[in-house]
């Protein structure tokens, strides 16, 4: 079948190029009162060095796409587009029937797992850091992913995150539906009850769909980080207030100078 173009996603750069937390002129002040941190995980919180496109290589030969052929390149580059998404609903764009999204949605869980036993996952440096240091102030952390649970859990085990944060979700925990829909990050509010209001809520990821997310759930935060999929123009237009280099810089945004010494 013939896959439509993907939309055009700048590359991010190097974190080394942008030292600085990066804001639009007309970029509010941060909320004062965040108390309830939404992170994604691959590009995010964790490195996984480009498994999500050698997964796919699986999963697409597994349905029959040759690679290196046309059709091959076109998925490739609307998997790329659409980083974030729950995956299965890649596949049943992508391939059409039922059917077979399921067969290449195994196909992929399979070897994106087979990839993280091998050890080629780590953490974006300074992201466990950042994690504790947010929980140390008082807020609730929730690390969200597209990918299905087991592969979600396969990735806290080989980081040994599975006590890192009281809550991980995966779309399946919210109904089915990942990003762009707001569904994950309205399901860690309501089941935290860390916050009183949606604006009391920050989400934080590397793809575009998760700033749709963040602007469809009324975060009062949403930012981006450039250690993944998107670069800023990509994040900006998708709704991205802050683009940071990792989300290593996210304490100092949250809580800054002004808030040190609280908890």
């Amino acid at each position: 079948m013939t896959t439509p173009k993907s939309p055009e996603i700048s590359k991010s750069p190097e974190i080394s190029e942008t030292p600085e937390i990066s804001e639009s002129p007309e970029t509010p002040t941060p909320p004062a009162d965040i108390r309830l941190v939404v992170l994604d995980m691959a590009g995010t919180t964790v490195a996984d060095d480009g498994l999500v496109e050698r997964a796919f290589a699986h999963a697409a030969t597994a349905l029959g796409v040759t690679p290196g052929s046309s059709e091959h390149t076109d998925q490739l580059a609307y998997v790329r587009a659409t980083m974030g998404e729950s995956k299965i609903s890649v596949f049943r764009h992508l391939f059409g029937t039922e059917p077979r999204a399921q067969r290449a949605n195994t196909a992929f869980e399979t070897a994106y797992g087979e990839l993280v036993d091998g050890g080629l996952i780590a953490p974006v440096p300074g992201a466990r850091e950042a994690i504790e240091e947010l929980c140390s102030r008082g807020c609730a952390v929730v690390l969200t992913t597209g990918f299905a649970r087991v592969t979600q859990d396969a990735i806290l085990a080989a980081l040994g995150w599975q006590d890192l944060v009281p809550l991980t979700l995966c779309p399946a925990d919210a109904g089915g539906r990942g990003r762009p829909y707001p569904d994950m990050v309205l399901e860690a509010f309501l089941r935290t009850r860390a916050a009183d209001a949606v604006q009391q809520t920050a989400v934080v990821g590397d793809t575009a769909y998760d700033m749709t997310s963040g602007v469809r759930a009324g975060a009062g935060l949403v930012a981006g980080v450039l250690t993944g999929a998107h670069g800023e123009d990509a994040l900006r237009a998708a709704g991205a207030g802050h683009v940071l280099p990792s989300v290593a810089a996210l304490p100092d945004l949250l809580c800054g100078p002004a808030r040190e010494g609280t908890g």
